[in-house]
């Protein structure tokens, strides 16, 4: 495969926060392998992982190698840097299960079984460094770096001398020793020669270049990409509920597409360039025609359809967007059950509901009891009957009237009734 140039894709994407001297040259001269660790502590990554993951994308498709490493003994410690307490320790059990679910994320990014010279692999820093003593490790690792090297880092002094923080502990002033012992076992291991990560490793990973100059007497590389943050001030990936994972069980697709359906003008020229595989003559093109007629949110639909389809597939793209046409678009009943139960909770998050047991709607529940008694959806029978008469009542996005009576044949995943007064007023029936 043909070389492409990889500081220059990440250039003109905006991914650059600091690149080593040469390191350009040196990935031009031959197919390289670099590294990015990934945090084994959940079973799923998110979104806010997407950038080292559209990173070790990037280089693959420039005909690189990535080695996706598993941090499953730092993640036995907690890196501190970013943070200002320490983190969870895990057991190897979870830290080996959490491994193969990330594992199984990035290969929809990553290519792990082509056999061809660059394919994807994976490692776990766990496996070379569980049999290392503490004895062995300070003095074939520690002795080669000073304790004025390690306190010199942001990393290490944000945390000894921030405002309101307990300090850091000695597990925790170890982890850039480990993480760059990390760099010097790949590159001798694995002819890795670069490590990539987020501004804030730009510490850790230089360490790991001076381990590999002091000891091995070669020489590593070190690029890192800015932090991503929103337009707004407030926090890349994070929603309301907390964390966009990427796994569906965690945040159902139809709350993913939102995510990225609902990012502002300014946030979507930077976050196609990041997370899509789109080209440059591309995306100049859906920027300029996005800014002709920004409130058909071109480059949001875009964004938000690439984005779904490398997470999930094209299938779940098409329910999702089938979801988001419910509340904002023409819907049928069909449509409403063609839902499963997650994306139908999603979809009418914060809808008010009422139970009914099942007894009350096998045999036909009165449309005006549904509304009124039995729900407090409406205040009266009079104001149900009124609303009918207008027309403006749906049971499951299909007008009624004064006659309908609510069955089984109505429910929703077994369970649920959207009723529906005007276009933007819902309730929801659980039927239990």
């Amino acid at each position: 495969m043909k070389l492409k140039n990889f500081v220059e894709e990440l250039q003109w994407r905006g991914m650059i926060h600091d690149v080593m001297p040469e390191t350009e040259e040196h990935l031009m001269e031959q197919m390289r392998a670099a590294y990015i660790g990934f945090d084994p502590t959940a079973d799923s990554l998110h979104i806010g992982n997407l950038v080292p993951i559209m990173l070790l994308a990037f280089y693959q498709r420039c005909g690189h190698k990535p080695v996706a490493l598993v941090g499953g003994a730092t993640g036995m410690i907690g890196d501190p840097s970013g943070k200002s307490s320490e983190r969870n320790l895990l057991d190897e059990k979870t830290l080996r299960h959490n491994q193969e679910c990330v594992r199984e994320q990035l290969s929809q990014f990553l290519d792990f079984t082509s056999g061809e010279a660059n394919e994807a692999v994976m490692v776990n820093n766990y496996d070379w460094m569980k049999e290392f003593s503490f004895l062995d490790f300070i003095r074939d690792v520690g002795k080669h770096i000073t304790i004025n090297y390690m306190m010199a880092k942001d990393s290490v002094k944000n945390r000894i001398t921030g405002e309101g923080t307990e300090g850091m502990s000695f597990t925790e002033f170890t982890y850039q020793l480990v993480q760059g012992y990390d760099f010097l076992h790949l590159y001798r291991d694995h002819n890795c020669t670069l490590q990539m990560g987020g501004s804030d490793q730009w510490g850790n990973i230089t360490t790991g270049t001076e381990l590999i100059r002091r000891i091995a007497g070669g020489k590593g590389y070190a690029l890192t990409c800015p932090l991503i943050t929103k337009s707004d001030g407030s926090k890349f990936g994070k929603s309301e509920g907390g964390n966009v994972w990427l796994d569906a069980n965690r945040t159902s697709p139809y709350k993913f597409y939102q995510y990225w359906l609902n990012t502002s003008d300014e946030d979507a020229e930077k976050y196609i360039k990041i997370f899509t595989f789109l080209d440059k003559t591309t995306i100049d093109g859906l920027v300029a025609e996005h800014r002709e007629a920004p409130h058909m949110r071109l480059l949001q639909r875009r964004l938000a359809q690439e984005v779904t389809t490398t997470v999930h597939d094209e299938k779940e793209l098409e329910k999702a967007v089938k979801a988001s046409a419910i509340l904002f678009g023409r819907s049928t009943s069909e449509d409403l059950k063609g839902l499963d139960k997650k994306t139908f909770l999603d979809v009418f998050e914060g809808v008010p509901q009422a139970e009914i047991s099942i007894s009350e709607i096998e045999n036909g529940l009165n449309i005006i009891g549904a509304l009124a008694e039995k729900t407090q959806f409406l205040k009266s029978n009079g104001e149900a009957r009124r609303a009918l008469n207008e027309n403006s009542i749906s049971v499951n996005k299909e007008k009624v009237t004064e006659g309908y009576a609510i069955s089984p044949k109505d429910l929703i995943n077994e369970q649920f009734v959207l009723l529906q007064r005007g276009k933007k007023n819902y309730f929801i029936i659980k039927v239990v």
